[in-house]
């Protein structure tokens, strides 16, 4: 996985997402428990097995400044033992149970993903609450998991990708959270105490800023009982949640030297709410200049006419408090220049004159139909609703999403163009040797 993907939060699923298929048998019920905590359920009775996902709004962006990587390293050490179970007792009673637990943490949530059979749902929702509510933080697990993260960021700091990543963030971002590698630093995570992931855990496992879905052989009835049981324990509320990041992007150039035959090459600016009546229009235009699809425009400029790289993409990103449109490649360093040329021409030409009424009319049958993603168990269409709800999408989504993707017209997309793309604003972060080429600022 590059860096261009690590550093997007976990509301990047608003892309796969969007391209969800209609499917009439899901049919997304909303359940309150007893003590008013919500969920989304899809109801499958024909497999003794349920699916949960869970999601805390926050991540990462709530580390303090001089904490950076508490979240992450806290969430790390979730499953490493709770109550008299430590790590090796924890995975023993899981794995006794045929359940599946998982813990991540990105800049904007904390998720929890679970998989249990219903003959075990009880006792397997026992342990992940023991987990969730009272981890035990045990120094051995610490430093074991510290070291692992201190090897990750070591192993970063000699990885163009990541560094690529970081640069970028940092241009996008300035002071805001979002500027921050959410693993921390050699020297924050060397110097977390228990007591900061014992803070860490306050600040963003609590009841008011969870997000709950779940997908199989359950009732509306057993998920509000079990919603109390996992969820009740934790604080009513955590830290406050972080404001709005105003995009820092101003168009030019900045390369970073680093040793190897070719350069990476990350490029955007500042995007487009996913609430923007013009998003529909937003992502057939972003499919068709760089949405990763051989047809599209950069990947013909880039690749195929010219051989300058095996692979070109462009996404819209969406962050809980910003946006942005950004893209990535690696080109051998004798023709970056000339790939960096090339994107700009593309972001000018499709800003100037929009899309062809053919490329229009291939993309909607490529989102509507090919590209979708498929519903394809209980796992996928649990993740799928939680991030639903995280971008602030209705539960009939599914079936509304395709007549809003046939609705977008020539005029919305030929508008759109001009104002979604900008070649003055775009920021170029190259990190490598690229032949003739420096930094413009």
């Amino acid at each position: 996985m590059t860096r261009f993907t690590r550093i997007l939060p976990a509301a990047l699923a608003l892309l796969t997402l969007f391209a969800l298929p209609v499917r009439a048998a899901v049919d997304i019920q909303t359940v309150t428990s007893p003590g008013g905590i919500t969920a989304w359920l899809v109801q499958e009775e024909n497999i003794p097995f349920t699916a949960l996902e869970i999601r805390f709004r926050g991540g990462t962006s709530l580390d303090a400044p001089d904490k950076s990587g508490a979240v992450n390293l806290m969430t790390a050490l979730i499953e490493e033992g709770t109550g008299d179970l430590d790590a090796q007792g924890f995975a023993a009673a899981r794995d006794s149970l045929a359940a599946s637990f998982g813990f991540a943490s990105d800049s904007d949530t904390v998720g929890v993903s679970a998989q249990f059979l219903t003959e075990n749902r009880d006792q397997a929702i026992d342990l992940l609450r023991q987990a969730i509510t009272a981890p035990r933080f045990d120094a051995d697990a610490i430093e074991r998991v510290r070291g692992q993260v201190l090897a990750g960021l070591r192993s970063d700091a000699k990885d163009p990708d990541a560094i690529a990543g970081d640069m970028f963030r940092q241009k996008a971002f300035g002071d805001h959270p979002y500027a921050r590698d959410g693993s921390g630093t050699l020297d924050s995570v060397a110097a977390l105490t228990r007591d900061d992931l014992l803070a860490a855990h306050r600040a963003t496992l609590a009841r008011d800023r969870v997000f709950v879905a779940a997908a199989g052989d359950i009732s509306p009835e057993e998920l509000g009982l079990l919603l109390d049981t996992l969820l009740g324990g934790l604080p009513e509320t955590g830290a406050p949640q972080i404001g709005r990041a105003e995009v820092a992007l101003t168009g030019g150039l900045t390369v970073e030297p680093f040793p190897g035959p070719q350069s990476v090459i990350l490029f955007g600016h500042s995007g487009i709410k996913r609430d923007d009546p013009d998003f529909f229009a937003a992502t057939i235009l972003n499919e068709v200049l760089g949405g990763g699809g051989f047809s599209a425009r950069l990947m013909t400029e880039v690749r195929e006419k010219r051989g300058l790289t095996y692979g070109i993409g462009t996404s819209l990103v969406g962050y809980d408090h910003a946006e942005l449109v950004m893209g990535q490649t690696a080109v051998g360093n004798a023709r970056v220049a000339e790939a960096v040329q090339v994107i700009r021409d593309e972001w000018a030409r499709i800003a100037t004159t929009g899309i062809s009424a053919e490329e229009l009319a291939a993309t909607k049958t490529y989102l509507t139909g090919s590209y979708p993603l498929r519903f394809d168990g209980n796992g996928p269409l649990a993740t799928i609703m939680v991030n639903m709800q995280l971008i602030g999408l209705p539960p009939d989504y599914p079936k509304t999403r395709n007549d809003k993707v046939n609705a977008v017209t020539a005029e919305d997309v030929q508008r759109v163009a001009k104002t979604l793309f900008r070649p003055d604003d775009l920021r170029f972060i190259v990190v490598g040797e690229p032949d003739g080429l420096d930094s413009s600022d």
